[in-house]
């Protein structure tokens, strides 16, 4: 518990808060990100299945992290949560080890989606959704079309107040990783501090860290340049087709946000039920469809609509290509180093 500290302190206290509700409730616990999945795929697994679920939201994974720890993972059932938080739930003991043979449906994963490296053989959790990082852009205002990192660490005088970047510690600190050739989960203290200052040189040419509206300030023209996970791209390509997404030629990381049934839940076979469930061609598709994430279900992303290709490129990402780039892992005692330099960068001048 000690080494996520730094992660889950400030949530600590509103985690056994929210358990205590959540223990309350008699019926399948989903925890998920909002508008993550179908909005009526809880009534519809219900009505199907003849189980009772409700959905609760988590902003972050380190909001979800620090109610599970505080409750060892009663309480709740399935939690969505990316891979080093499934990763850590696992170390921690709180993870179900999966019995495949209760979803059936894992067979319409990719093959490569069952030897990610945060599981092999899928022990603990099932991927939902899959993509990379990278740099997405106005092609009508940016001079060049862009293909490095350091084209967003060291901008052109004209991009220089108009570009963002991922506030979230592991995401920002990748991109200055990535830049020098280091890997994304490096622990290296000397080369950590190379980053440090290569993302601080970077903090003073940027109009902001965003996480959540950078696309939006793409399409009013605010921003030209930012860095951004790859379905958030798409929706600034939906609003603007002069938008477009690039993994940068130093590559990006692979992230991977994954289904975890919690060991300690009260409703095993329904929490079984759900995650196959939503490991259905059809229902899995939805994800691809609406939220314009990949997801590695070969059925689902099978029958997606050509059509949506060719607005998103990058929805036509093969597996072979998400696996060519490093996947975040948990690391562990190093998370603190992370915490402490992204503190270090947005606290310079």
């Amino acid at each position: 518990m000690t080494r996520l500290t730094n992660l889950i302190g400030v949530t600590l206290g509103a985690g056994l808060a929210a358990f205590a509700v959540a223990a309350q409730a008699e019926d399948l616990v989903v925890s998920n990100w909002d508008g993550y999945m179908a909005p009526d795929a809880i009534e519809k697994f219900n009505s199907a299945t003849g189980n009772s679920a409700e959905l609760v939201l988590h902003a972050t994974n380190e909001e979800i992290m620090g109610k599970l720890i505080a409750s060892k993972g009663k309480g709740y059932d399935v939690v969505f949560v990316s891979s080093p938080f499934a990763e850590i739930l696992n170390n921690l003991g709180l993870a179900e080890t999966l019995d495949h043979a209760k979803i059936p449906n894992i067979a319409n994963l990719y093959e490569d989606a069952t030897v990610l490296k945060h599981d092999p053989g899928n022990a603990f959790s099932l991927p939902y959704a899959w993509g990379t990082t990278g740099l997405c852009y106005r092609s009508d205002l940016v001079g060049k079309t862009p293909d490095s990192w350091m084209d967003l660490l060291e901008p052109s005088e004209a991009l220089t107040g108009k570009t963002t970047m991922l506030a979230t510690d592991r995401w920002m600190m990748a991109a200055g990783e990535l830049a020098l050739g280091y890997s994304v989960n490096e622990t290296d203290q000397a080369k950590l501090e190379e980053v440090r200052d290569l993302l601080i040189k970077a903090k003073k040419t940027l109009l902001a860290y965003d996480d959540t509206t950078f696309y939006s300030k793409l399409v009013t023209g605010e921003a030209e340049l930012v860095q951004a996970w790859d379905g958030w791209c798409n929706y600034g390509i939906g609003e603007n087709a002069d938008i477009k997404y690039i993994v940068p030629k130093e590559g990006s990381d692979l992230w991977v946000d994954t289904m975890v049934i919690l060991k300690n839940s009260e409703h095993k076979d329904a929490a079984y039920a759900f995650v196959n469930y939503i490991l259905d061609a059809a229902n899995h598709r939805w994800a691809a469809e609406n939220i314009l994430y990949k997801v590695p279900n070969k059925a689902a992303m099978d029958g997606l609509d050509p059509s949506l290709v060719e607005t998103y490129p990058n929805l036509g990402m093969t597996p072979d290509e998400l696996l060519a780039h490093e996947q975040l892992r948990d690391l562990g005692e190093a998370q603190r180093a992370y915490s402490r330099i992204v503190s270090e960068i947005k606290a310079a001048n």
